[in-house]
């Protein structure tokens, strides 16, 4: 538990240290910003934010009462930010809407056969599915684009009401300085120059007050990160951890394609101590989803997520998917991996935390979705009730009250200890005994012989020194089934304004290298998936005068560079509204 508490202590002092840091409301004196007034304002169009829309609405429709909610995202569109496998449990939405078959929700692909295989440089073992628990299981499940779900979960939010504002980045929290309380967002800053100063497009943003207000920005989101340090939301609860996602999206010939087929391997490319897996999904018009996810614990500071991805494809198992098709787009994204274990606590005076910006993902399942929805209805619910009952900027304790008696929470229970096996005792060991742990739990009523294991050390402090392994060299890309960075960052449809401040921000800019680079060979070049981050030479051959290079125009807004950074240096804030990637499809 001392490891904890500082690990905690140190995390909040970072995040102390970033709101200091980011460009304050001040700048922008004198200058008058329109207000807006709502019950209920929600950052984040994703699953769980359209989800606690619709379910608020539904609420007054039913009662016949009136409640205003509003929905911010930052993308140009609702769903175009959005990005995952995915097989999607339905539990969640069919609470949300029975009849979404009726409705054309766009789950449009049952899963038919499972696959899990374990892998090696040439060659495959097949797991036997008895093997697995049942809730491991996709049989009841449907591949989709998490992307389109969106998309659906949009229309139908508007259809009821909901006043959806795509492209309006929240920047800022507004707080009521006497309390701490959160009265609102900041949503809307455009036209500020790389200097910080206005230019003839400046628009100042509006200030949408609530008197609840839902962050679900998703993972490792700006505002979730300055409310969990001010709150201290995370105290004596284990460091977040995180894995990032990597995914493209292929049209392949009729005859490869077998549509249903979900398969997931573990093992190479990376090694024993380095946790990870990939996914593969075969849906749609001809589409394959394939997609590597790598555990940002990992130690070698030479290793490259995207670089391991890349090579993946050309394994005998993976290959034949694939040849002869064409990539359609690219993307990637962290992933909340700590578990039940990380979950902060959920309210704050004034509003709580939903879906990934508090991590419900189940690591085992791969499958974070359904949870995700039933967290954004569990706070309606209670945002509903404390409105009707006149209430208004307290904390909604009845939430954590609700989620600690859910589905949600008992099936994170079941499955606690599978990432901590992982990052003590490696995939294979780490991955049997979480088997054992789990049938345990699902067989004897929540028991196992195994006690809760905590997370002793975030991401970043997990990362080894260069000076203790060699540099990894990866196969050149061929441009067939293998791709470098930029022509994957092409196809994301990534753009950001070229004028406005760079949302990556170096706390010191001086680390990156006169620390990172001597101490970790400046793992930022490589843990990035945009190529983001460069180390630049006078000299490339005599590696004089290096200079560290941000070319934030890149940014897929993954967020690895907050986590994974040793320094804890880059800080990940929210751009103009309406840049980064917009996926299609994915």
């Amino acid at each position: 538990m001392a490891e904890e508490a500082i690990e905690g202590g140190a995390e909040n002092a970072r995040q102390e240290a970033i709101i200091d840091n980011l460009p304050p409301l001040e700048a922008l004196a004198g200058v008058e910003r329109e207000v807006m007034e709502y019950d209920v304002v929600i950052v984040g169009g994703g699953p769980a934010g359209l989800s606690a829309a619709i379910r608020l609405k539904q609420r007054a429709e039913k009662d016949g009462k009136e409640i205003t909610v509003a929905v911010l995202e930052k993308g140009a569109e609702v769903g175009g930010h959005i990005l995952s496998g995915a097989v999607i449990d339905p539990k969640a939405l069919n609470e949300l809407f029975p009849d979404w078959k009726d409705r054309s929700a766009p789950l449009e692909t049952p899963v038919t056969k499972d696959k899990f295989l374990l892998l090696g440089p040439q060659g495959e073992a097949s797991l036997p599915m008895p093997l697995l628990p049942p809730f491991m299981h996709n049989h009841g499940c449907y591949i989709a684009s998490l992307g389109n779900v969106s998309r659906w979960l949009g229309e139908q939010a508007e259809a009821l009401g909901v006043e959806v504002y795509p492209g309006m980045a929240a920047s800022h929290v507004v707080w009521e300085e006497e309390t701490g309380r959160v009265k609102g967002v900041v949503a809307g800053v455009f036209g500020i120059d790389r200097e910080g100063k206005p230019t003839d497009d400046f628009q100042p943003g509006i200030e949408l007050h609530g008197k609840y207000v839902f962050i679900a920005e998703g993972v490792r989101g700006s505002l979730a990160k300055t409310i969990i340090a001010k709150h201290k939301l995370q105290d004596g609860k284990s460091p977040q951890k995180y894995g990032i996602g990597l995914k493209e999206l292929w049209q392949v010939p009729a005859e490869q394609h077998q549509p249903g087929l979900a398969q997931h391997t573990t093992g190479w490319p990376l090694d024993e101590h380095t946790g990870g897996g990939s996914f593969m999904y075969h849906f749609g018009d001809r589409y394959v989803a394939i997609g590597y996810v790598v555990h940002l614990n990992y130690k070698n500071p030479f290793l490259s997520p995207f670089d391991e991805f890349q090579r993946f494809k050309h394994h005998p198992s993976v290959a034949p998917h694939l040849e002869g098709g064409t990539r359609i787009s690219y993307g990637a994204r962290a992933i909340t991996e700590g578990g039940l274990q990380s979950i902060p606590k959920l309210s704050f005076p004034g509003g709580v935390l939903i879906g990934c910006s508090a991590g419900f993902v189940n690591v085992p399942r791969i499958k974070g979705t359904h949870n995700a929805m039933k967290t954004g209805m569990l706070a309606a619910d209670a945002a509903y009730d404390a409105v009707q009952a006149g209430r208004g900027g307290d904390e909604l304790v009845e939430y954590q009250t609700a989620l600690e008696k859910s589905w949600v929470y008992k099936e994170l229970s079941v499955v606690r200890n599978a990432k901590p096996l992982l990052s003590k005792f490696g995939t294979t060991l780490g991955g049997a005994l979480g088997m054992v742990d789990m049938w345990c739990r699902t067989l004897l009523g929540g028991w196992s012989p195994i006690p809760t294991l905590q997370h002793d050390k975030t991401d970043a402090a997990s990362t080894g020194l260069a000076c203790d392994y060699q540099p990894i060299v990866y196969p050149k890309p061929d441009g067939k089934l293998s791709f470098d960075k930029l022509s994957s960052v092409f196809i994301s449809n990534t753009n950001h304004a070229e004028d406005q401040p760079a949302h990556l921000k170096l706390l010191d800019p001086s680390k990156p290298i006169q620390v990172n680079l001597p101490k970790y060979g400046e793992p930022a070049r490589l843990y990035c998936p945009a190529g983001v981050y460069e180390v630049v030479y006078a000299d490339e051959v005599a590696k004089t005068d290096p200079r560290f290079v941000i070319n934030a125009q890149n940014c897929v807004h993954c967020k690895t560079c907050d986590i994974k950074d040793p320094s804890q240096n880059i800080v990940w804030t929210t751009p103009e509204g309406g840049g980064g990637p917009n996926y299609p499809n994915m």
